[in-house]
Parts: C-alpha cells; sequence; structure tokens
C-alpha cells in the first residue's frame, strides 16, 4: 500500500476568519479570567503566554524566584488539557536525561538483547524547561532539533514529538553564578522573551491572603490539543495589509547597526540586530493578537505592542550600551520612535 500525504487545508476566506475570531477571543477570555483566579497580577505575561502557544512558538520567562512561573504553565496545561513536563535544569543534566536513551533489553520470545528507546521528559506537549541557563551548552544543544524541527534523533532514528508541542523556559536575572547564558542561536529560536515583574501592592495583598489561607482555585479545561491545533491554522489566515507587513519587516531591519534605516544611536548601542526570524515572529505574533482580541486583521499597534518580547532578546547591545545603563527595551522604544509606519 502506497503512502499518500495529505494535501494541505486551504486558507480560510476573510468572512471566515472574522467570524472565528469571535469565538476565539470568547475562548481567550475564558481562559484568562481562570487564569487569573490562581496567578494573580500577571494578566499580560498570561497574554504573551498564550499568543506564543496559538504562534507555535517557545518562550522564555525571567523573573526572580517567588513570582509563580512554575505554577502559571503548570496551570496553563491544565486548562489546555494537555501532557506536561517540569525538568530541572542543573549542571549535571546529560541531554539524554531531555531526549531519552537507549536501555539493552532481553526479548522474551527470541531470549536476544536489542535496543529499547525509552522516551524522555520533552515528549510532552508542554515541556518546562526550569531555570534552563543552568546547565551546561551541550545539554542545552539537546532542545535545539526539538524546538525547532518537533524531533529527536537518537542513534540515526528520528522520533516525533506530541503536538502542539511547546518549550516554555524560565531565567533567574539576578544570578549569574554557575550559570551559563543561551548561545545566540538557541536564544533566537524563543519565539518571545517576557519580563516578569513584581506584582502591584493592592495584587500582593491579595496572593498574601489567598494563599496563606484554605481557599483553592479548581481549573476546568477550557480547551484541548485539537483546538490549539485547529487555532494555530486560523491564525496564519489573518489578514496582515502590506504596509503593516512592511512595518514589521522595518522595525526589525532598523535594529541591525549596518542598516541604513537604523537610527544614529542605535548603531553605538548595539553590536548585532535581529533576523529574518525576528520578521516572522512579529507578524505572527501580531496576527494572533489580533485574533485574540476578535479582528481579522492585524494594525500597527498589534505590531507595536508585541514589539519588545519579539525582538529583547535577540538584540545584542554594545560595550557603550552597557556602560551607559542602556537596556534593550529603551532601544526597542527608540526604534519605534524614529520609524515611521510608511516608508
Amino acid at each position: 500500500m502506497s503512502a499518500t500525504v495529505a494535501a494541505p487545508a486551504a486558507a480560510r476566506d476573510p468572512a471566515s476568519v472574522a467570524a472565528e475570531a469571535e469565538g476565539v477571543a470568547r475562548a481567550h477570555r475564558r481562559m484568562i479570567e481562570s487564569l487569573s483566579q490562581v496567578v494573580v497580577g500577571q494578566e499580560q505575561v498570561l497574554e504573551l503566554l498564550l499568543l506564543g502557544i496559538f504562534c507555535r512558538g517557545h518562550c522564555i520567562l525571567e523573573g526572580v524566584p517567588g513570582l509563580a512561573k512554575t505554577l502559571m504553565i503548570s496551570s496553563l496545561a491544565k486548562l489546555l488539557s494537555i501532557s506536561f513536563n517540569r525538568i530541572q535544569f542543573t549542571p549535571d543534566l546529560m541531554p539524554s536525561d531531555i531526549t531519552g536513551t537507549e536501555i539493552l533489553q532481553e526479548d522474551k520470545e527470541s531470549s536476544q538483547r536489542v535496543l529499547r528507546f525509552v522516551k524522555g521528559p520533552v515528549f510532552a506537549n508542554l515541556v518546562l524547561a526550569d531555570e534552563i541557563n543552568r546547565t551546561p551548552p551541550k545539554t542545552q544543544a539537546a532542545l535545539l532539533q526539538a524546538m525547532q524541527e518537533h524531533q529527536v534523533t537518537v542513534s540515526g532514528r528520528s522520533f516525533d514529538l506530541p503536538q502542539p508541542f511547546f518549550v516554555l523556559g524560565t531565567q533567574n536575572p539576578i544570578e549569574s553564578e554557575g550559570t551559563y547564558p543561551l548561545p545566540e542561536a538557541q536564544l533566537d529560536r524563543f519565539m518571545f522573551k517576557i519580563s516578569v515583574e513584581y506584582p502591584t501592592l493592592a495584587d500582593e495583598i491579595r496572593i498574601a491572603t489567598s494563599t496563606t489561607s484554605r481557599q483553592t482555585a479548581d481549573l476546568t479545561p477550557v480547551m484541548n490539543a485539537a483546538d490549539i491545533l485547529r487555532i494555530q491554522g486560523i491564525v496564519r489566515d489573518v489578514l496582515v495589509a502590506e504596509p503593516v507587513a512592511s512595518y514589521a519587516v522595518r522595525l526589525a531591519r532598523a535594529s541591525r547597526p549596518g542598516d541604513p534605516s537604523s537610527p544614529p544611536e542605535i548603531r553605538r548601542w548595539l553590536s548585532w540586530g535581529a533576523g529574518p526570524r525576528a520578521c516572522q515572529s512579529l507578524l505572527l505574533a501580531g496576527k494572533a493578537r489580533a485574533l485574540l482580541d476578535g479582528r481579522p486583521n492585524v494594525s500597527f499597534d498589534d505590531i507595536r505592542a508585541i514589539s519588545k518580547p519579539v525582538l529583547r532578546h535577540r538584540l545584542v547591545t554594545s560595550f557603550t550600551a552597557e556602560s551607559e545603563g542602556i537596556r534593550p527595551d529603551s532601544i526597542i522604544d527608540r526604534i519605534i520612535e524614529a520609524l515611521p509606519e510608511t516608508g
């Protein structure tokens, strides 16, 4: 019997996308309301996580300990009704501890010894790479193929990962001892770098009172893996006008010191700028943001709103910027300020 390849699904027309957008927006609101019962005061972080998931993207969450990053991700997996594995990254973690390994096993029927592959924790829909920068580059690299190709190759054999598949990594910005900064090639494979900030006074009072009482929140799944895959397809069909697409590409190009469109101070502050993958992420994230807002088309504001999580980890600051205390977010603000919507 010959194998057949399924044809790609036909693109939806604008009216169909508009109709779907309303349903997706309702599901999105239910997700945020449910997550807010467990995680207080991190609505923007939750929004970005959902954007990343619906774009088939991976995310890094950076924040000090105690900001509920792990709780946020595990709660998200429950609401999405998908499989979840947490990997605690440590200096002695080996690549096989992530991908899996082959073991020698005796076949009961033939009494011969055969190699059998035992799947590692990366074989889940949602993988939490906790403190991802605490393991050496050799082990960090074990995630590269999984993140890019959604496959794991061991001893020449490839194994498909379950779909949908996402890696959500966490980092602690205040500790550098015993850490291994992620190489640029791996950072670029993360769609977003999300900054998790301290909660407001009112939110922190709610956190303190709710977590020190008998109060608990029951999470009821809002969608499943099939729903996520369907929404990922709808995101691709959201309309992007040519001027908006051009703006997203010019925004990424303006971060490159050698590009003529780059403002003079950007050339002093940056050694390297964002690559083509940033352009793709800006457009996809803009599409997802429009869809979750119930709109069938992307606006300039959508691109600006997601520019920092898309670009901040793709910019390499110069010594001048570091000595002046100029952060990537400030550089992105300056690029947006100098960049006209049409050009």
